[in-house]
């Protein structure tokens, strides 16, 4: 096991960002965490890459990337 977590479907609904990672687990958070994300367009959201071996994700007409560990890492913060 390589100890990194890694994603293999993203998808939104109104509120929430979910990645489903490789073992089916599945990380929510909400999209107003990532402001880019939140003033984006479905199709510009919808239109995302899975970049380093499956650990981040990438919205290159956004210029934004997102690590997916940290996304728990940020639920952490927030919520101690």
């Amino acid at each position: 096991m390589s100890g990194l977590i890694k994603g293999k479907k993203v998808h939104f609904d109104d509120t929430y960002l979910h990645v489903k990672l490789e073992d089916d687990r599945i990380i929510s958070t909400p999209i107003s965490w990532y402001k880019p994300l939140q003033e984006a367009t479905i199709s510009q959201l919808k239109n995302y890459t899975l970049i380093c071996l499956n650990t981040g994700i990438e919205w290159e007409e956004l210029d934004y990337h997102l690590n997916i560990e940290s996304m728990l890492f940020a639920s952490q913060e927030r919520v101690a």
